[in-house]
């Protein structure tokens, strides 16, 4: 074989393998991030109520170093950490920390409040799960 022809198959083998390397980075990708019958405390999930659904999707966005009210909701929720740091503690004192990219399957009908412990904002995104003319969080 000449010098000539394996160049030529060094070239198209260098050429497919770089062809076929990006086709990898063009695939969908799907990752699962929370699957659960129970919040994250280990409290088991109320059952759906009765009425017309309302989905609502938040993103909220809380302060370095601030505290939400304690509060609770009346509706299945779930969200995932974007940005930041989070410490979520409930009313028996169980505590999760949240970090960029974990996702969390909130409590019902339990009060708790969440703390960003951290120097950046923390930003969550939260959908819930309700229905028509019940609020989605209440205050103590």
């Amino acid at each position: 074989m000449t010098v000539k022809k394996i160049c030529i198959i060094i070239i198209f083998s260098c050429i497919t393998f770089h062809v076929f390397s990006q086709e990898k980075d063009t695939k969908i990708e799907v990752t699962k991030l929370a699957e659960s019958t129970k919040s994250w405390n280990g409290d088991q999930l109320p059952a759906y109520p009765k009425g017309k659904p309302q989905i609502t999707i938040l993103k909220i966005v809380i302060p370095p170093h601030k505290k939400l009210d304690l509060h609770k909701h009346l509706v299945i929720n779930a969200g995932v950490l974007l940005k930041g740091v989070l410490t979520v503690v409930d009313d028996k004192g169980d505590v999760l920390e949240l970090k960029a990219g974990d996702s969390i399957v909130e409590l019902v009908n339990t009060y708790h409040y969440g703390e960003n412990k951290g120097d950046e904002p923390a930003e969550i995104i939260v959908f819930y799960a309700g229905v028509v003319g019940t609020p989605i969080t209440v205050k103590k």
